[in-house]
Parts: C-alpha cells; sequence; structure tokens
C-alpha cells in the first residue's frame, strides 16, 4: 500500500507539469481553433527566464518565478501578433505548422543560451522532503501541486467573473458572434497566447527547479501534455487537468509495478503508457473524456 501511495503522489506532482502545459494547449484552441506546437519552446522558453532572474540577478525564487510568467506571457503574445495575427483566416493546418515553425525557431535560440550546462533553478529547500505513512515529497512538488491549485482557481474565477474572460468565452463559443457583439477578437487571441505563456512559464520553473535543471532535451516533456489534452477533450478546461494528472499518475504506476507485473513489455515502458491510455480513451470516447461531440448535417 505504502508503494502505491508513494507512486501516486509522484505521479500526482509531474501530472501538475502536465496539466499546466495542456491548458495552455486548450486556451489557445479554445480560442483560435488551432493546436499551438510552440508549447515545449514556450516551456524552454519559461524555465530559462527564472533560470536568468534568479541566477543572473540573484532574486529569490518567488520574485523570479513572477517574472518569469510576466515574460512569458509576453513573449506568447509578441508571438501570436507577430506570426499568427498575419494568418488569420487561412487553413487551420497552416496555421499548426506556423506554430511548428516558431516551436523550432525558439528552441534554436535557447538551445544556444543553454549550451552544454543544464540551468538549474534553485527553490527554497527543495530537496528536503516530507515523510507521513511512509510517503515522501519533496518541498519542490509540494509548492509545484500548491502553486498549480492557486493558479486553477485564479483562472476558473477570470473566465467566470471577469470581463475580459467572458469576452474570451464567448470568442471560443462563436467567434463570428463576438465579433458582431463588439468584442476585440484579435485582442483575445492574443490575450489566449499570454495566458498560455504564462502557465508554459510555470511549468518551465519548476522543471527547473527539479533535480536536473533546464536541458536542451527538456523541451520532450511538454509532449507529454498531448496525450493529456486528447484524453481530456481539446477544448476542456477540467479535461486538461483530469487529463494531465492522469498522465503523470500512469506514468508513475506503470514505472513502479510494470517492471514485475509485465516485464514483457520492455525497459522504459512507462514512457509509452501515456499514448496507451490515449489509444483506450479514443476507442470509447473519440472527442476526449470531457471534449464536445461535434455534429455535422449532410
Amino acid at each position: 500500500m505504502t508503494t502505491l501511495l508513494q507512486a501516486l503522489v509522484t505521479g500526482f506532482g509531474q501530472g501538475a507539469i502536465y496539466a499546466l502545459l495542456a491548458l495552455g494547449y486548450v486556451m489557445i484552441f479554445k480560442a483560435t481553433g488551432v493546436i499551438s506546437f510552440a508549447q515545449p519552446a514556450l516551456m524552454v522558453c519559461g524555465g530559462l527566464f527564472s533560470y536568468h532572474f534568479s541566477e543572473e540577478f540573484g532574486w529569490p525564487f518567488w520574485p523570479a518565478l513572477g517574472a518569469a510568467v510576466a515574460c512569458g506571457a509576453l513573449l506568447g503574445a509578441i508571438v501570436e501578433r507577430l506570426a499568427l495575427r498575419p494568418m488569420v483566416g487561412k487553413p487551420v493546418f497552416t496555421l499548426a505548422i506556423i506554430t511548428i515553425g516558431v516551436d523550432v525557431v525558439l528552441r534554436v535560440l535557447a538551445n544556444r543560451y543553454i549550451g552544454s550546462q543544464a540551468k538549474p533553478v534553485e527553490y527554497p529547500g527543495g530537496n528536503d522532503l516530507l515523510e507521513a505513512g511512509g510517503v515522501s515529497i519533496t518541498h519542490q512538488r509540494l509548492g509545484l501541486i500548491a502553486v498549480t491549485a492557486v493558479t486553477l482557481v485564479a483562472l476558473a474565477l477570470f473566465f467566470r467573473y471577469s470581463k475580459a474572460g467572458l469576452a474570451m468565452r464567448a470568442t471560443a463559443l462563436d467567434q463570428e458572434t463576438a465579433l458582431a457583439q463588439g468584442i476585440r477578437v484579435g485582442v483575445m487571441f492574443a490575450l489566449a497566447w499570454a495566458i498560455a505563456g504564462g502557465l508554459a512559464a510555470i511549468a518551465g520553473t519548476f522543471i527547473a527547479s527539479g533535480s536536473v535543471g533546464i536541458e536542451q532535451s527538456t523541451w520532450l516533456i511538454a509532449l507529454k501534455a498531448l496525450p493529456a489534452i486528447i484524453i481530456g477533450g481539446l477544448d476542456s478546461v477540467p479535461g486538461a487537468v483530469i487529463g494531465g494528472l492522469a498522465v503523470g499518475m500512469i506514468e508513475a504506476l506503470t514505472a513502479v509495478y510494470q517492471p514485475d507485473v509485465a516485464p514483457w513489455l520492455g525497459a522504459n515502458f512507462a514512457l509509452v503508457a501515456p499514448y496507451a491510455l490515449m489509444f483506450v480513451i479514443l476507442l470509447v470516447r473519440p472527442y476526449g473524456l470531457f471534449g464536445t461531440k461535434e455534429v455535422e448535417r449532410v
């Protein structure tokens, strides 16, 4: 039982990273109808922003995180304005390809900054363990879970009560109707990208404050968020959170139990497990657990 609880705690902490990244994907998709493949690069850049503020400027962790979120949001808005806004009205496939180009460009620039050495961010007491009932968790993971929870509550309040949040929800439902009602749809697109950039910066910062830091291969972590949004539903904010946590937990549980239960699956099957779960979910619910089913009349 202790092993199971430890795996669940570990998976929950890792799933919080995936949930933050998945939320960024969903924000952009709901507002623009485009799946952004630039999230890995935004995550890496966000982690590097925190590294620069904390290690180069000597800022404490939390002010560095706040500054990194602001810079990540600004970067997301700039990407939307320069790369995506001129292509409004073009096929969605074209816009998705552009986001791949943006991801490549940003990662090339980020890798030049990273170089051959990882860029870690020091979390206060990050490696210290808290233990209860034989289950342990680091201060860094507790901070990650707490920040993720606060972020989710803040987003929920933003979308429910703020004018900008209501305008974003209207834009996500019907862009033409929102435009007819006087909503500046282009501004809503930029805001969606800014929120996605800020969320990616939070994820990147906590990845950088982990055991290794930001490396040139860190962007691969963001690919785990793709199964999360497919599992939860491309247009569902709660689905993104649940999908992210599910991916984290299935990865942790597979890493613990698969070598003993099904060794014939080979080593490192935990890396494949989220995609296997995604495949199973799609067989049962093609639009994800909470995705909106599209109905087409012919």
